[in-house]
């Protein structure tokens, strides 16, 4: 592994100064991304600009809303009450993200800027409408979660740039939203497939009925998508087993899923009906018993 210098900013303009002064630099947050590839040699920066010491990068705040800053790891996430209980998709993707270890290092900003397809943490921000706020030497920008991705390790990050973080709304009563991960082994494994789904209910004289609804599916294509046809379909329907089922081939439809060792191609479409349905149906849970992930 070829030697590097190593910087630990305090301050985010002073991490902005930094790789805008320093020649070919890169920035690393929790680092369990970077240093596997430095190690791999697939990266040789000449210097590494750690942002673990910017305590703006790292705060969680809910209310009106949530705010989760790019520092902020997946175990803050899961240790937050109030993420718990309004946007259980999100914790459901952090508490089944990797290790103890893992989750007590790697930051939802590092998840997200790496752009892969099974991000786990993506899929849920998808269904959350989270905006991402970008940062660099010309200031500050907002971007949206479904537009920040171009493609596998792509983003819309320019040189210099760094994520501060994300905010979503306060969907409020009868919201519910929840992410389910394929995987061939719990936790310390890449999902196979992720469906995220947030649904807000409204109880009538024929049942449940869908007033809004988001899907979304990771590893399904070259990016993090959504199931727009999917979530169409849904919205204005009373719940039944029927509309949950043509709901999933709906999704099915939309995904483009390619073969790899972890799974073929037709296993994962089929896996899409599956979980999209269930994954709806954990989230309509949720948006009757609001008390929050158990």
């Amino acid at each position: 592994m070829k030697a590097y210098e190593y910087y630990k900013p305090q301050t985010i303009q002073e991490a902005i100064d930094l790789m805008e002064g320093l020649e070919d630099a890169r920035f690393i947050a929790g680092g369990t991304d970077v240093l596997v590839l430095l190690r791999q040699t697939k990266i040789a920066p000449k210097n590494l600009i750690s942002l673990r010491n910017i305590k703006d990068l790292t705060n969680i705040e809910g209310g009106d809303g949530l705010w989760i800053g790019g520092g902020a790891t997946h175990s803050d996430i899961v240790k937050n009450v109030f993420i718990r209980q309004y946007y259980s998709a999100l914790y459901d993707a952090a508490s089944n993200l990797g290790s103890r270890q893992i989750r007590n290092v790697a930051t939802i900003g590092g998840n997200i800027c790496n752009a892969a397809p099974s991000a786990d943490t993506a899929c849920p921000l998808l269904v959350l409408d989270a905006r991402v706020t970008v940062v660099g030497k010309n200031g500050e920008r907002m971007v949206d979660i479904d537009a920040f991705f171009l493609g596998p390790n792509k983003t819309v990050l320019e040189k210099g740039e760094l994520v501060k973080g994300f905010r979503m709304p306060f969907f409020g009563d009868n919201t519910g939203s929840a992410y389910i991960k394929h995987t061939r082994r719990q936790a310390m494994d890449l999902p196979i497939l992720g469906i995220a789904a947030r649904v807000t209910m409204e109880k009538t004289g024929e049942g449940l009925l869908c007033k809004d609804a988001r899907i979304a599916m990771g590893v399904v294509a070259p990016r993090p998508i959504r199931a727009k046809e999917a979530e169409a379909f849904l919205k204005g329907k009373t719940i039944s087993d029927d509309v949950l089922q043509e709901a999933g081939e709906i999704a099915a439809s939309e995904a483009t899923p390619r073969d790899s060792f972890r799974g073929e191609a037709w296993y994962r479409k089929e896996m899409v009906k599956v979980l999209t349905r269930r994954a709806i149906m954990k989230a309509i849970e949720r948006a009757m018993q609001p008390q929050g992930v158990e």
